[in-house]
């Protein structure tokens, strides 16, 4: 179970500097050209990057739920699913991130 926890940490801690890198292009794309799109873009990226920082905040930083992640008493199969959801959301940024800096 501790190797997925990592997995799940990394995952998230992935997410908020890809939302950073992500929300800052759109923020100068809207800036630059005021479309509606960029503007969809940016919030959206504003929205998942504060989605993803409390859950890095509650993975790594809280004194209860992150020794209770650590600890290994989650049930696997919330943990499991937790960590795929994690890395899904990571590949899929990933590949908006391609898409965006192409």
């Amino acid at each position: 179970m501790g190797l997925w926890i990592d997995v799940t940490r990394t995952a998230a801690g992935l997410n908020v500097l890809l939302l950073v890198a992500l929300s800052y292009v759109w923020a100068t794309n809207y800036w630059e050209f005021r479309s509606k799109h960029a503007l969809g873009l940016l919030v959206f990226g504003l929205l998942l990057l504060a989605e993803n920082a409390l859950a890095f905040y509650y993975f790594m930083l809280d004194p209860q739920l992150s020794g209770w992640f650590a600890s290994g008493a989650m049930p696997t199969l919330a943990g499991n699913a937790m960590m795929v959801l994690r890395v899904l959301e990571t590949v899929a940024l990933c590949f908006l991130g391609w898409v965006t800096m192409d």
